[in-house]
């Protein structure tokens, strides 16, 4: 079962009597996407709630988790509230679920074997879920994007009076629970899932052009064991196929769409003709379901760049339509080399289109330097800190630093990418992980971008 997106006003039609009460929620959410300050925001906020919007909009008297026929439920980075959404044993409810965080988000019920949810919610977006009648008794409820049940965005619906027993008032798990879920979570790594992204595409040869064939399709995506996601793909793979070329390369992409929308290929960072640049109705227009186009140029500057659509990308480049482009440089100083894509949207956190257990590790014999490309196709910041080395950082954005400079933990930015090389003097294996934790470690363990670089 899906929700809808409500209308202009939400699920509620506009009352006269409220009507000033609907023009400051309006002015706040659109101050709310304008990056108010937080006093302004606040000070809004309060206004609103002062006013008794939400309880002259849909009855609930001021409670926000109102026993009834309508319930309220916001979704954040990485909470759902209430944690605890009372609804009335034996009536139907509809629940308004709003999504106040910075990405994408969805809410999805188990009502004893069989779950019900929203479609994904947009940040500052809504939808609605009908709840049937239920018996007496509590339901869990938690957001379905991959690994955000696992950072903490869980809840749950109670019908009637039954409280909802807790081993631990945060997750509801026992600290052996956490425990046991922790190990259970940490020694699956690797997990093997289906599916595997980042693989080097072969090209054929057209005379002295290298010719990459690349079909956009959507797949159901296996992001960690057991969890599919609808993906958006390149070759049927996220992150789409790897290109690598060498410098004075002349290179021909044929984008092949079987999308039901329209898409085009970027090539960011990569210095190419402006005709070339993949901007629809700029410098081409889309590329229609069944249709396709060539991309030709010729590659110089050697680096880590991407490839990603330009067309709807907030959700075709966070549901998997980006990969890496190399441009390979003459003569390699290093033995081993890994290239590390990671994102954040409707997949979950991901490296390599996977969360822990299933992403990749990195393997290194003792004493060789390895060079890791890390590159951010995702929406948000992301620190990325590798246990018991100093990494070197040697390149930013495809150029080489004049200046090389040491760190344990390197802050990559949405479409940035670096060149970090570590020499594999201290074996074991070290974590190498993004280090906003709640993109990375909840009450049942290890999950999203987390991987290992394994010495030996």
């Amino acid at each position: 079962m899906r929700g809808e997106r409500p209308g202009r006003y939400g699920p509620f039609a506009p009352d006269p009597k409220v009507a000033h009460r609907v023009h400051f929620l309006q002015l706040f959410l659109r101050e709310r996407s304008n990056a108010m300050s937080v006093r302004r925001m606040a000070g809004l906020v309060a206004a609103v709630l002062v006013l008794g919007l939400v309880a002259a909009a849909c009855g609930s008297g001021g409670s926000s988790s109102t026993k009834g026929e309508a319930v309220e439920v916001t979704l954040e980075e990485f909470s759902i509230s209430p944690s605890r959404i009372d609804v009335a044993a034996g009536e139907p409810t509809t629940v308004t679920v709003m999504n106040h965080g910075q990405v994408p988000h969805s809410f999805a019920v188990d009502l004893g074997g069989r779950m019900i949810e929203t479609a994904v919610i947009s940040a500052g977006q809504a939808a609605t879920m009908q709840l049937p009648a239920l018996d007496a008794g509590s339901y869990s409820a938690w957001c379905a994007v991959a690994g955000h049940k696992e950072a903490g965005m869980t809840a749950t619906v109670v019908s009637g009076e039954i409280a909802a027993a807790s081993g631990n008032a945060m997750s509801g798990m026992s600290g052996d629970e956490m425990a046991k879920a922790h190990e259970i979570s940490t020694k699956a790594f690797p997990a093997t899932t289906e599916g595997l992204g980042n693989q080097i595409l072969q090209p054929t040869l057209d005379g002295n052009v290298k010719v990459f064939t690349v079909t956009a399709k959507q797949v159901r995506w296996e992001v960690s064991p057991g969890v599919f996601q609808d993906a958006f793909t390149y070759n049927g793979t996220v992150p789409g196929p790897q290109i690598r070329v060498r410098v004075g390369d002349r290179i021909r992409v044929v984008l092949e769409n079987q999308l039901s929308q329209p898409t085009v290929i970027h090539f960011h960072g990569v210095a190419v003709p402006n005709s070339m640049d993949g901007v629809p109705y700029i410098t081409q227009d889309p590329v229609f379901p069944g249709a396709s186009f060539v991309y030709e140029f010729k590659v110089n500057t050697p680096g880590t760049y991407l490839y990603h659509s330009h067309f709807n990308s907030a959700e075709q480049v966070g549901r998997g339509l980006f990969g890496a482009f190399i441009i390979e440089p003459d003569a390699p100083s290093w033995d081993v080399e890994y290239t590390e894509l990671i994102s954040d949207g409707p997949l979950g956190y991901t490296i390599g289109g996977k969360s822990f257990p299933a992403t990749q590790p990195l393997v290194a014999k003792l004493g060789q330097e390895v060079l890791i490309r890390l590159a951010n196709a995702g929406e948000l910041l992301h620190p990325f800190h590798l246990h018991g080395y100093h990494f070197t950082v040697v390149a930013q954005d495809g150029e080489q630093l004049t200046a090389p400079y040491k760190a344990d933990t390197l802050v990559v930015a949405p479409g940035e990418t670096f060149e970090v090389v570590v020499k594999a003097d201290q074996p074991g294996a070290w974590a190498f992980h993004g280090h906003i934790l709640s993109h990375v470690e909840g009450p049942e363990g290890m999950f999203g971008m987390v991987t290992a670089l394994i010495v030996c």
